[in-house]
């Protein structure tokens, strides 16, 4: 079964070449792109399109890869033995099952994301080699070793705040997915707004990407923040016009809060106003 995109995702020819080709040679896949491109979306929508259950495993700063095979809570289980509770004579009861785990176990062929690996310990990539490349791992206080009834499909997202390692990179597909340019950005809106303005469309793309091509600015505005933003515009009926005025003292666009997402950038939008108006008064 291939991916051809779905109803709700617009995918680039290139996605689609990717996806497919982890599938083929049944290799993790590897999705870079700055925040906001949809990387996460895109393991929900190919599991979607497969008809594939999906597993997600949320990485955070504090997470180890032994989480995602199983944890052993020797301490509970100590406690409820000197307590005289019956359960502490059976191991299993204080295993916790990883997503790793519940990817193996899996009778149907499902889609386990690794979301944002980059936000983990240098090592945690490594420690994940064997068990991505056998497809199963030892489970010392069980003294046995689960498999993998179906490879999982797995798809790995990084926002590329740290260096991957060179040997987890060459177990991998990778993709790159670049910003969308203004067409792809059109037929994205069309998805989630099917009958918004064209012309509110279009002043408005032209707005968010001369944003982003702002100098010194410390947080791009995304795709997610320009769907909150079209929203907003949406709700309140602003007039198209608005966003066409050259006045200088309107060089914030309006309800730019869901645009712009820290001072700094709204200072520097601010500096630039003042001085294009006082360029203006000195012509």
């Amino acid at each position: 079964m291939r991916f051809e995109g779905t109803q709700d995702y617009v995918a680039t020819d290139d996605l689609k070449v990717a996806v497919n080709a982890a599938i083929t040679l049944e290799r993790p896949l590897l999705v870079k792109g700055e925040p906001g491109t949809g990387k996460t979306v895109l393991a929900i929508e190919v599991a979607k399109a497969l008809g594939r259950p999906l597993i997600e495993w949320h990485i955070k700063s504090t997470t180890k890869a032994a989480q995602g095979l199983y944890e052993y809570d020797a301490v509970m289980r100590l406690r409820d033995s000197q307590l005289g509770d019956p359960r502490a004579t059976d191991i299993s009861n204080y295993i916790k099952k990883g997503k790793l785990w519940e990817a193996f176990e899996s009778d149907a062929h499902p889609v386990l994301l690794i979301d944002e690996i980059d936000k983990a310990d240098i090592e945690f990539p490594n420690d994940l080699l064997q068990e991505l490349d056998r497809m199963e791992f030892y489970v010392y206080e069980l003294n046995k070793t689960v498999k993998a009834k179906q490879r999982p499909l797995v798809i790995i997202t990084s926002n590329n705040e740290k260096e991957l390692p060179d040997a987890f990179l060459r177990r991998c597909f990778f993709h790159y997915i670049r910003f969308p340019d203004d067409e792809t950005m059109a037929q994205i809106i069309a998805v989630h707004f099917p009958n918004v303005k064209q012309r509110l469309v279009g002043d408005a793309l032209k707005i968010f990407y001369d944003m982003r091509k702002v100098p010194g600015l410390k947080k791009k505005p995304s795709t997610s923040e320009l769907l909150d933003w079209l929203k907003l515009l949406m709700t309140d009926e602003i007039d198209p016009e608005i966003l066409k005025q050259k006045d200088p003292s309107k060089l914030i666009p309006p309800l730019h809060g869901a645009l712009l997402k820290n001072e700094a950038d709204v200072q520097l939008f601010e500096r630039l106003a003042f001085l294009s108006r006082r360029e203006q008064r000195g012509s």
